[in-house]
């Protein structure tokens, strides 16, 4: 076995120690989306905001909106959360929304797998099957499953877990953070594969396609991160990051471009991800509630708008977070 899988299987294999405790922090979070004035003769604007949701590794509560006009909240594809709204009249000329909320965070850690142990049981995935699928810009065809291949053979690795494994090193090993130049932040794997180059988002476009290439279930989640000094401050833009499935481990987490950042916590990204982050939405290519008239969204942690069905441009966001 390469010398890169002995901290896997120290991980997986070895006789733990006692399971550690998973860190957590609880802040409160601001999220403002401001519409600019529509075009003139708009007769409509609906905007729409990614709301984050519960789940084992946080827990959202204290959710507020200030809305010039009436709102709902609505459950989308893989369990996202929806805030939708839609403007007409004076609110045409320009309106603000503010959504704020009190989260806590924790650590998410997979459980070491050895000899009488099994993965902490979860619910079944209903999307499984959407997990091993093409995405736009991740195309399931032969050169990608190709690439994935050779990884893979290069590495020595048989089971699907030393395959993550081997998909994740050769993404650190080969991909830099990198946001300099044009076509990075898409998650699109053939730019990613090319300029070997970009940010969370092609980082994960590569381990999450050459996964699903081989058969193994992967999938994208994005958010914010915070920063690990506890305090307050604003926000600057989106985090990413990925899971993958066995049916011995259940879901891993990894953050591949956070491992590539950070060499000193390669091993723990492997495995792991840590509280400084909220989760807002599942999944790429999506359709969100009630549907809207443009095209599937790439990924969906901005607000979205559209003007009489069309997209609508300018609109601005800004982020701010506060450790209790």
């Amino acid at each position: 076995m390469l010398s890169f899988l002995l901290p896997l299987l120290a991980l997986f294999v070895s006789a733990p120690d006692p399971a550690p405790k998973p860190r957590s922090r609880s802040f409160h979070f601001d999220y403002t989306a401001t519409v600019p004035a529509a075009p003139a003769g708009t007769r409509t604007i609906e905007l729409w905001l990614p709301v984050p949701h519960d789940d084992k590794s946080q827990q959202v509560s204290g959710l507020k909106v200030a809305s010039p006009v009436p709102y709902d909240i609505q459950t989308g594809e893989y369990g996202n959360r929806i805030l939708h709204l839609r403007a007409t009249g004076a609110q045409l000329r320009g309106f603000e929304v503010k959504m704020s909320l009190e989260a806590t965070r924790r650590e998410h850690l997979s459980v070491p797998q050895t000899a009488g142990m099994r993965p902490t049981p979860e619910k079944p995935d209903p999307n499984l099957s959407r997990w091993l699928a093409p995405d736009n810009l991740v195309p399931l065809d032969p050169t990608i499953r190709l690439w994935a291949t050779q990884v893979v053979t290069k590495a020595g690795a048989k089971t699907d877990l030393e395959k993550a494994r081997a998909i994740y090193e050769h993404v650190v090993n080969t991909v830099t953070y990198d946001k300099t130049g044009q076509g990075w932040g898409r998650g699109d794997i053939y730019y990613a594969c090319d300029a070997r180059r970009g940010n969370c988002t092609d980082f994960h476009a590569v381990f999450i396609g050459y996964c699903r290439a081989l058969g193994i279930p992967a999938r994208f989640s994005i958010g914010f991160p915070l920063p690990p000094e506890r305090g307050t401050a604003e926000i600057k833009g989106y985090h990413c990051w990925a899971e993958f499935f066995t049916p011995e481990t259940g879901w891993v987490p990894i953050d591949a471009s956070e491992a590539a950042k950070n060499p000193a916590r390669r091993n723990y990204f492997f495995g792991a991800h840590d509280e400084n982050r909220l989760e807002f939405s599942r999944g790429r290519d999506l359709t969100l509630a009630p549907r809207q008239q443009g095209q599937a969204l790439n990924y969906f942690v901005y607000p979205y708008a559209e003007a009489d069905g069309q997209p609508l441009a300018g609109v601005n966001h800004s982020f701010r977070f506060q450790d209790k």
